[in-house]
């Protein structure tokens, strides 16, 4: 019998075959981009939520869009690839970027780990800046993490107060705060989901208190 990985495969290659299902035979890369964004985003959620079977749940929806893609791979005219390649790609880009797990260099501390990653990652994948490879598609708050963070492990000037300002100043207090979330190890992003969801649970609390005292002021 087929392990979890062969088995999900051959239930995408079923579904994507003749004789399968329409909408799956369909897809594309770019028709299934917007469901691999809704999928990362509800696997945060379930991250946070401490929910386990919820995340196991979500852990499986994102794979399913990765299994899905490398399937419509498999059927590009000129440079298919599959599942086992994508995974067998992965395995070798690990390898490669922890040379001090696999080879001969030493660990050293996280920054120094980082740094070679960054190095290796632009070696690798053949990019001019420090700042290549980081999505727009990724929130603001995320993107302002991850541009500080890159300049601050190159070297290079990322001092909120020297960049140019906008008519109200707003945006570089909010960078300000991602620089001092970073300073103090703090993950803006999260933190600010976190005050949302507090927000909005008081807010719904309040709602359903304002629903009740409605239905009984009319009863």
């Amino acid at each position: 019998m087929a392990d979890g990985s062969d088995r999900l495969v051959e239930v995408m290659d079923r579904l994507r075959s003749p004789g399968g299902c329409a909408w799956d035979a369909e897809q594309t890369h770019e028709s299934l981009a917007p469901y691999a964004l809704e999928e990362a985003h509800e696997l945060v959620e379930a991250i946070e939520s401490g929910d386990r079977a919820h995340l196991r749940e979500e852990l499986g929806d994102v794979l399913l869009q990765v299994v899905f893609h490398a399937r419509v791979a498999q059927e590009h005219p000129t440079e298919p690839f599959g599942f086992d390649d994508v995974a067998q790609a992965c395995a070798d880009k690990l390898v490669a970027r922890h040379p001090h797990v696999f080879g001969d260099e030493d660990a050293g501390d996280m920054d120094e780990h980082l740094r070679r990653w960054d190095r290796i990652k632009a070696e690798t994948s053949n990019r001019d800046s420090a700042f290549d490879g980081i999505p727009a598609t990724l929130s603001a708050l995320a993107r302002a993490q991850k541009v500080l963070g890159r300049a601050e492990r190159a070297g290079l000037p990322a001092d909120v107060a020297d960049a140019p300002a906008s008519s109200t100043g707003i945006g570089e207090e909010l960078l300000g705060l991602v620089a001092r979330a970073r300073a103090e190890g703090v993950d803006a992003e999260t933190e600010l989901r976190a005050a949302v969801r507090r927000v909005e649970q008081a807010a719904r609390a309040a709602e359903q208190a304002r629903r009740g005292d409605t239905e009984g002021s009319s009863a």
